[in-house]
């Protein structure tokens, strides 16, 4: 039996019926920004099953792709949604969307339109032509930055591209963004579909268990190991393997180190959770760090500012073992590989360990930690000094539940999240992967439509804020709350500080060190206020903790924008991050700094 449709009905049909073990579509539902390209062919057929499967409208394509993977990284990768835009920019505008979900190995389907498979009307509208290569098109600059890539030129080519789709996405290995380039044309074709290629299927998420050989030397590596840290990556959040970490820590002694995927796995007052790791890192995890003999990595990419640049793991004669799902991760650096999903790999080496324990590290690591916390991240006393992002985060957390998910992605907040919020088991989401600015709006509001039950903080700096805010208005249409605090430093405040530590002066990054006439005077809540949200602009750190209580409870998205020093950060903890210098510069700072870089080189490499 055959029912003919047009190949953008079978794909909306095909995706309505795909489900997880739960019950649930996989794909929630589709964010659209309709054009030339998709609005004829995907734009009917989303409308025939808009009351099945979900169809958004969202303001920009890279931030309604944004929003789309916030959504599956709080789903811990179980579900997902898909993204259509039209073809030429509408569809460029998504690639920066692809690369931040391929970093982060997090599951989108993104359907951007593409040219006509027939060429009769060749060159189209917004058509970027090869002088070389007639098959090429626009949509091609997503193969690098796709887990799956495919051009779907003729109807019946779906039959085959939506089940590898979909097991890429549900692969915990493979797992990231898929493209399917649906040519304009091809949309609106007909084709006789078998029936039964739309019957309800459900996506199992595998749990790979690991080699008998790689886990008996994995489980040997522990048992020799006089001093073992465990640094928990996002792998342990995707795996669900929370809880399993936590009984595996404490029965076994091993302190817990956090990357900035992996932050939150353990609740920050679990006694063996000793807190951030490495650039960012508290001076307790970066002190169990430097002094372990065995490293055990748990769903982490090991990226250079969780492993200092590889300068922080320093211990004579010091083992990497990996255990991750995907091999190209669990094999880097020489890493001994154990290739396993994380909860299944934590209760076979906890069974094979039986009750060995490991010697505490040194008391009071934790609690001078959490004294420099409290030092910097306090309401400042009475006067007019502007006041610190530190002390801003110190509000926040002050006025914070447990159902408050922190989130952020870029500037001067994920250093100083990483390091000094306090986060409850689940509440913390930070986009550190591919650090992208503009994903914080867009992706609290994927966090609120995957938990909504989450009091969701989104912090930011004035720079984000500039980069992408219209999501604000799709928040407000929609009736999502969140809170966004908006720290207004006048400029790119991280990047500065990080211009002057390595010699170069202050140029270009600050408003008042850039290229001007007229002084820059953003009105940040006033025009919040424009899009539909609640928004107002506090004098101080009092003020911040009124609007953050206020807003709690409130319809719709809050922005509370304050007025912050750029200078200042955490000077406590942190790790040095091999940014290289200009060995030549007639700037002595310059100078300087290229001398300290070089001593750092030579130190990492005494490491080694």
């Amino acid at each position: 039996m055959t029912i003919r449709l047009t190949a953008a009905q079978a794909l909306v049909r095909w995706l309505s019926v795909q489900m997880t073990e739960d019950g649930e579509r996989f794909i929630e539902g589709v964010w659209a920004i309709f054009g030339h390209g998709n609005v004829a062919g995907l734009g009917e057929a989303l409308h025939g099953v808009r009351d099945v499967l979900p169809t958004w409208r969202g303001h920009n394509e890279q931030t309604m792709a944004h929003s789309a993977i916030a959504y599956a990284k709080a789903m811990k990768r179980r579900r997902a949604m898909a993204v259509t835009t039209s073809i030429g920019p509408g569809a460029l505008n998504l690639v920066t969307a692809a690369a931040l979900a391929h970093v982060n190995r997090l599951p989108v389907l993104l359907l951007p339109g593409d040219v006509f498979a027939n060429r009769a009307p060749d060159p189209v509208l917004q058509q970027v032509e090869d002088f070389g290569d007639g098959t090429v098109s626009a949509n091609d600059a997503f193969r690098p930055v796709s887990r799956y890539f495919d051009r779907i030129t003729r109807p019946e080519q779906l039959l085959t591209a939506l089940p590898r789709a979909l097991r890429v996405m549900t692969d915990p290995a493979e797992c990231g963004p898929v493209t399917l380039a649906f040519c304009q044309d091809v949309q609106a074709e007909a084709f006789d579909w078998p029936e039964r290629f739309f019957a309800p299927r459900v996506w199992r998420i595998r749990r790979p268990e690991p080699d008998a050989a790689e886990l008996a030397a994995a489980v040997a590596a522990i048992r020799a190991a006089r001093a073992p840290v465990i640094v928990a990556g996002g792998g342990v959040i995707h795996s669900g393997a929370e809880s399993a970490l936590a009984d595996f820590a404490t029965r076994h002694g091993i302190p817990v180190v956090e990357t900035q995927a992996g932050k939150s796995a353990l609740a920050h007052d679990h006694p063996l959770n000793f807190g951030p790791v490495g650039v960012t890192g508290a001076a307790c995890a970066n002190a169990v760090a430097e002094t372990a003999d065995l490293v055990i990595g748990l769903g982490t990419r090991f990226q250079d500012f969780t492993t200092g640049s590889w300068a922080l793991f320093k211990a004579p004669g010091r083992t990497i073992l990996s255990i991750n799902a995907q091999p190209y991760d669990s094999f880097k650096h020489g890493a001994q590989s154990l290739v396993s999903d994380v909860k299944v790999a934590l209760e076979r080496i906890g069974a094979a360990l039986g009750g060995q324990r490991f010697a505490a590290p040194a008391a009071g690591l934790k609690a001078a930690w959490a004294a420099e916390v409290a030092k910097v991240t306090a309401a400042p006393e009475a006067g007019n000094a502007l006041p610190t992002d530190m002390q801003v985060i110190g509000a926040v957390q002050r006025t914070s539940r447990p159902e408050t998910v922190i989130m952020g992605a870029a500037g001067t907040m994920p250093g100083e999240l990483h390091k000094l919020w306090n986060a409850a088991a689940g509440g913390y989401h930070m986009e550190y992967g591919f650090s992208c600015m503009g994903y914080e709006i867009a992706g609290a509001l994927g966090i609120k439509m995957a938990r909504p039950g989450a009091d969701v903080v989104c912090m930011l700096g004035d720079g984000s804020y500039m980069m992408a805010n219209s999501e604000l208005a799709t928040a407000a249409m929609m009736g999502l709350a969140f809170t966004v605090v908006v720290t207004d430093n006048r400029g790119y405040g991280c990047i500065n500080r990080l211009q002057k530590a390595t010699g170069g002066a202050g140029f270009n990054n600050l408003l008042d060190d850039s290229y001007h006439v007229t002084p820059s005077a953003i009105d940040f809540a006033a025009h919040a206020r424009s899009m539909g949200a609640h928004s107002a602009k506090v004098n101080d750190i009092s003020g911040l903790e009124a609007e953050l209580q206020a807003a709690k409870g409130r319809a719709g998205p809050s922005v509370i924008v304050i007025d912050t020093d750029p200078g200042p950060s955490t000077q406590a903890g942190g790790h040095w991050w091999d940014v290289a210098v200009p060995e030549v510069s007639p700037r002595a700072d310059v100078a300087a700094a290229r001398a300290a870089y070089e001593k750092r080189m030579k130190d990492r490499q005494l490491a080694d």
